[in-house]
């Protein structure tokens, strides 16, 4: 085997370990009797294994109403950003119009922007409006850092889309919508998916919007939800572990299903973006 092959090698094993490793030690936890994680034993294969911390979060507590909140929050906030993001970014790269330029770089400085930084002048916003303690509260907050990353991402993807297309669609008799909508958009698809993953996984662990802008207990999002698992300076390891498991799960199976997509649209995008 060659040096260069064997490093090769050597790397992506260790990128696998550090991967994987912490989704296996989730997974073994998750299975565990409170007295073998306090005790450690069994460490790397549980036995006897037990399912009574997949069933305390279904019969003990609220995780399935978190499920549902999440599910809600972050499905609506990635179609929104994608409508909104999609627009933006055609409107960048396709149409003429003074400032375009200046407003595509403010859309990379507001990418830049961590929401970190933000929830404080949007929480003042929200409280003025009279509009808190709502799910939809968190999905018109998640596009103010979701829309720049769509924005950005497929203004990257429009570009690699030949002009001549559209112009032909135009010439044609078609609308500029219609021909948005008819040829741009179909060939943007791999973009739009791949925007649509990160907008959905970005909106799905969510944590410090959804702690700030949610009071009421019922309307909890997962991330908040895992909180609960946590009391003072102990936790509750195994139902924590089976909760982190079933909250991975849905992202996993659609990364999974869909990676080749989003490689295909991240790629083209990063070529002449």
């Amino acid at each position: 085997m060659r040096p260069a092959t064997l490093a090769r090698w050597i790397v992506l094993a260790v990128i696998v370990l550090i991967v994987f490793v912490p989704m296996y030690w989730i997974l073994v936890t998750s299975f565990k009797t409170g007295r073998q994680i306090l005790l450690s034993q069994h460490i790397y294969v549980p036995w006897p294994f037990t399912i009574d911390n997949y069933i305390y979060l279904f019969q003990e507590s609220r995780f399935a109403l978190w499920i549902r909140n999440s599910a809600i929050t972050a499905t609506a906030s990635t179609l929104l950003s994608l409508v909104i993001g999609t627009a933006g970014a055609y409107s960048l790269t396709r149409l003429s119009f003074p400032g375009r330029r200046t407003f595509g770089g403010v859309v990379l400085i507001t990418y830049l922007v961590p929401p970190g930084l933000m929830f404080i002048p949007l929480y003042r916003t929200f409280i003025q409006m009279g509009y808190t303690d709502s799910l939809g509260t968190l999905i018109l907050a998640y596009p103010t850092f979701l829309v720049p990353f769509v924005t950005w991402l497929l203004m990257g993807f429009f570009r690699s889309i030949p002009r001549e297309l559209e112009e032909a669609a135009l010439v044609d008799g078609a609308t500029r919508i219609q021909a948005m909508v008819r040829v741009v958009l179909p060939l943007a698809a791999p973009g739009l998916l791949a925007a649509g993953l990160f907008c959905f996984t970005l909106s799905w662990n969510e944590f410090l919007y959804a702690l700030i802008f949610i009071a009421d207990d019922s309307l909890k999002t997962l991330p908040v939800g895992l909180s609960e698992f946590v009391v003072s300076d102990f936790a509750f390891w195994g139902q924590l572990m089976a909760a982190a498991a079933l909250a991975s799960l849905p992202v996993i199976v659609v990364y999974i299903y869909l990676h080749k997509y989003m490689v295909q649209g991240l790629t083209a995008g990063a070529v002449k973006g």
